[in-house]
């Protein structure tokens, strides 16, 4: 297993994550997820960890906190050391019918960090997320509570998931200007299915050294191998249950075709392709897992040891691209005069 630096922080944290969205199970999407119970979920951690894994992702949403409530305790009776592990969480989705139960506002995540920290059994947490983007609450405000969670010792790291690239800008010059602690790290969704976040995202995180945290790199199952054009529905599927993220399916079945040739030519399935491709974008800090069974995360885990060929990224870049888009297009137009030789656009002086 690889590691990483965790945004620019000293912490280093593996390039596979187990994502414990599947733990438990809850209403809504969350009964679609998975509903892994806690000897399952025992297993997969200790399969993790075994695998080099010492990173960890869940949410206080997820499955109504039992997700975190599991999680906890597969450490404690597996017996696993709390230094020896990167715990994240993420707040700010409702989680209560109060009306506010819900937010990135002082009060909420006040209560949130206390109530992830009894279900998860532990005295901080690694890496506290901010997990929506709360248009109401003021930056400045939801900064200044984190903070005091980092100063009081009950977070180490802050994050964020979901945010648009000006307003994570925003929010680290004020952190800049008020001293106070800054988001390390992005949580959003990529995958070769879904390449958006390239467009503003991904330059601002490098610009800014914040880390990347893939959610739903298989596009919500989308690139399993399941799913091609011609067998669109899957039994069993939570992408058959609930069509997200939102894709452009024909350049999916695009991709779909490219894909399953260069999985066979290694002998795996299209969903390590499509992982072990993440893992080659310099963006990328870590890649969250997640699985049904343990089969499933002993197949995904192959992506860390499987070296594609510069041919075959070609490929996998060239059928997934973006259209253009503008600004995108105008900027990269523009590198040509700023380059070229001024010979070339003017002849010789």
């Amino acid at each position: 297993m690889k590691y990483k630096q965790l945004g620019n922080t000293g912490l280093l944290v593996s390039r596979l994550a187990l994502g414990a969205m599947t733990f438990s199970s809850g209403q809504g999407i969350y009964k679609f997820v998975g509903s892994v119970g806690q000897e399952e979920a025992e297993q997969m951690v200790k399969k993790s960890v075994d695998a080099g894994i010492n990173f960890f992702d869940t949410a206080d949403v997820y499955s109504d906190g039992e997700s975190e409530i599991t999680l906890g305790q597969s450490f404690r009776n597996l017996g696993i050391t709390r230094k020896d592990v990167v715990v994240a969480t993420k707040a700010a989705m409702r989680v209560g019918q109060g009306r506010n139960d819900v937010g990135a506002s002082r009060g909420h995540i006040m209560d949130a960090v206390d109530a992830s920290l009894k279900r998860l059994q532990m005295d901080y947490i690694d890496l506290y997320q901010i997990h929506l983007d709360d248009f109401l609450t003021p930056v400045e405000e939801t900064l200044r509570a984190l903070d005091d969670l980092v100063t009081q010792g009950k977070v180490r790291y802050i994050g964020v998931s979901n945010w648009q690239a000006w307003k994570i800008a925003d929010a680290l010059s004020i952190s800049e200007h008020k001293n106070m602690a800054r988001f390390e790290t992005l949580q959003a969704y990529y995958s070769l299915a879904g390449r958006d976040l390239e467009r503003e995202l991904a330059p601002m995180l490098e610009a800014k050294k914040m880390g990347l945290l893939v959610w739903s790199p298989l596009a919500g199952g989308l690139l399993s191998g399941r799913y091609d054009r011609h067998n669109q529905k899957a039994e069993d599927s939570r992408r058959s249950a609930a069509d997200f993220p939102i894709v452009d399916k024909e350049r999916a079945w695009n991709i779909i075709d490219t894909l399953k040739p260069i999985a066979e030519a290694h002998g795996t399935t299209p969903a390590v392709v499509a992982l072990a491709w993440l893992l080659t974008r310099p963006v990328v800090t870590s890649v969250l897992v997640g699985a049904k069974r343990l089969d499933q995360l002993e197949a995904n885990l192959a992506a860390e040891n499987l070296e594609l060929t510069d041919e075959e990224v070609r490929l996998l870049n060239e059928v997934s691209t973006l259209p253009p888009e503008y600004p995108g297009w105008m900027v990269e137009f523009q590198k040509n005069g700023r380059l070229e030789p001024v010979e070339r656009r003017f002849g010789p002086r």
